[in-house]
């Protein structure tokens, strides 16, 4: 099969051929029909992943057919429409056990703990616990929208950022992520400010879902502007990019018992970044994590797509060929548009 393949970090991605997946005992191989082009893969190819081993193939965000099924596997079979989430439980440990597959302690993640979607096919782990039938009215390419940004913000929003009607939502960061929390808790009836850099993500979130926006880059103080908006501040703030700056101004710009949920990854020299801890203790605020969301809660996601209360394929910014992304792994700028790069074409 056809794979992308980085043999160092940071080094160049090549297109090669290597030998075809055979599925695991409690496994399956997909033929991939799309993968999402994720600032994930990026973190990886850097080296900020431990669980990477060389050479790789990255790719997580994945929607395909199943084309081999393991032995032991009893729920899936030849020719089914699938997706699944970037993190996989094993199903047996004690998280999975309670059901939070999407922190399990022995979890498979295609793209980072074994080879991913860049590629005509994939071997997928515990296929019983993960796999989510696709729907016949859901394509393939908005269904790899979901896998990893989509699925991560909703339950960021819902779950982890209990978000009710009426609610000052704000999103740090307007890209595949943010846009999704946007989307999410308009539909949610939350009133949503939308904060980036970039004017053109600014105006897609407006179209999106957002009541207001703020341009970090030209205010003279992104928290101060929002507590404006929002006559004192958020009810729930999402870091959607994951920096220093956007995790501080996400937590400072919460109105009293606030909650802060962090979705987007920190890395490098802003992974342990200030808090103003002192907001925290004295407007008894919450600070969560959101990491992934479990393959048996797609349900609610995937009727809402359906019901058109949420529509992801408006975030589809591009889509493009293996080679194409390929080539773009160690420059994600060189894909820059508004909304998710979805990879299509093998």
């Amino acid at each position: 099969m056809k794979a992308a393949l980085y043999e160092e970090f940071q080094g160049p991605v090549g297109i090669s051929e290597v030998a075809d997946p055979a599925p695991v005992d409690a496994g399956v191989v997909l033929q991939v029909a799309a993968t999402g082009v994720c600032r994930s893969d990026w973190h990886g190819w850097m080296g900020h992943d431990p669980d990477i081993v060389l050479p790789h193939v990255p790719g997580h965000e994945i929607a395909g057919i199943v084309a081999a099924v393991g032995c032991d596997v009893g729920q899936w079979q030849v020719g089914d429409r699938v997706t699944l989430p970037f993190v996989c439980g094993c199903g047996t440990c004690g998280q999975c056990r309670s059901g939070n597959q999407q922190i399990c302690d022995h979890q498979f993640q295609p793209g980072f703990t074994a080879w991913g979607s860049y590629a005509e096919y994939v071997a997928i782990d515990y296929a019983d616990t993960n796999l989510v039938a696709l729907p016949e009215d859901i394509d393939f390419v908005t269904a790899a929208s979901l896998g990893c940004r989509f699925a991560t913000s909703f339950r960021g929003v819902v779950a982890q950022g209990g978000v009710s009607p009426e609610q000052w939502v704000v999103v740090h960061g307007c890209g595949g992520v943010g846009l999704s929390a946007i989307m999410i808790a308009a539909a949610f009836d939350a009133r949503v400010v939308a904060v980036d850099i970039n004017e053109e993500a600014l105006q897609l979130a407006k179209t999106i879902g957002a009541v207001a926006t703020v341009n970090a880059g030209s205010t003279a103080s992104v928290v101060d502007e929002i507590r404006e908006l929002t006559g004192g501040g958020a009810h729930l703030s999402i870091d959607a990019l994951g920096s220093a700056d956007t995790c501080y101004n996400s937590i400072a710009n919460l109105r009293k018992h606030g909650r802060h949920v962090q979705i987007g990854l920190l890395a490098g020299d802003d992974h342990h970044p200030p808090i103003p801890m002192e907001l925290v203790v004295a407007n008894e605020l919450e600070i969560v994590g959101s990491h992934g969301m479990q393959a048996y809660e797609y349900e609610v996601m995937l009727q809402m797509i359906s019901d058109g209360k949420l529509r992801p394929q408006q975030l589809i910014g591009q889509t493009i060929d293996l080679q194409r992304a390929a080539q773009a792994l160690g420059n994600p700028g060189e894909l820059q548009v508004a909304g998710v790069t979805v990879i299509d074409r093998f």
